[in-house]
């Protein structure tokens, strides 16, 4: 790890371990949470739904996610530290107790009986990949398995869909758009230390591992 990064993984550490304290003030309710998700069921609730904006690709899968993760994401797309219209418009509808509600209810959507992820992953990386997996330190903050992050504001991204992680790790290089992109200046130091067929390359292998995400179908009739 070269010694920007090195500085990043330490900024890194310490935003989120202020994250999740500031997360800790409002309790999340899954039960309440069910009943606020009808605006995330058309695109989260669909298995291989696409999106065109900025480009055709398949939306994240939430289900399982870290609570904490989707409420310091819904927050960032309120803020306009993620810009993107859709989302953009949905975060700023919910209540900061609707974000801890609706993040409570799809942490534990279809993970009843799910088994336990091996510690390392079965698949190991191509020597191009494990390259660029070190020089990005990446394991350093998702975890050795990418399903385990350090801090519960991170993302899991074991078995994401790989062409939205190529999406969103273009976007934390996006400068001067209004419309697409992502201010983090820990993710943004990594993303551009790397050419978008290195990211597509990183974003291929994460999202061909076991992971507990997924995309649950749900009923838009409740």
């Amino acid at each position: 790890m070269n010694k920007t990064l090195t500085k990043i993984f330490a900024l890194a550490v310490a935003l989120g371990t202020a994250a999740a304290a500031q997360a800790q003030g409002i309790q999340g309710d899954a039960k309440a949470g069910e009943g606020k998700v009808a605006m995330c069921i058309g695109c989260h609730g669909i298995a291989g739904y696409q999106s065109s904006f900025p480009e055709v690709y398949k939306v994240p899968k939430i289900a399982g996610q870290g609570a904490a993760y989707i409420a310091a994401s819904l927050n960032a797309y309120a803020k306009g530290e993620r810009r993107f219209p859709t989302m953009h418009a949905v975060s700023v509808s919910l209540s900061e107790q609707d974000i801890a509600d609706v993040s409570a209810y799809y942490a534990q959507l279809g993970q009843e009986g799910a088994p336990a992820l091996p510690e390392k992953p079965a698949r190991e990386p191509s020597a191009q990949v494990a390259a660029l997996l070190e020089k990005g330190a990446c394991v350093s903050c998702h975890g050795a398995n990418f399903a385990k992050p350090i801090d519960p504001s991170y993302p899991q991204l074991a078995g994401q869909n790989a062409d939205y992680l190529f999406v969103a790790l273009k976007a934390y290089k996006a400068e001067n758009n209004p419309h697409f992109g992502r201010s983090n200046a820990i993710m943004g130091g990594v993303a551009k230390a790397f050419t978008n067929a290195e990211l597509k390359a990183l974003a291929g292998y994460i999202g061909s591992l076991d992971g507990s995400i997924k995309t649950v179908a749900e009923s838009r009739w409740r």
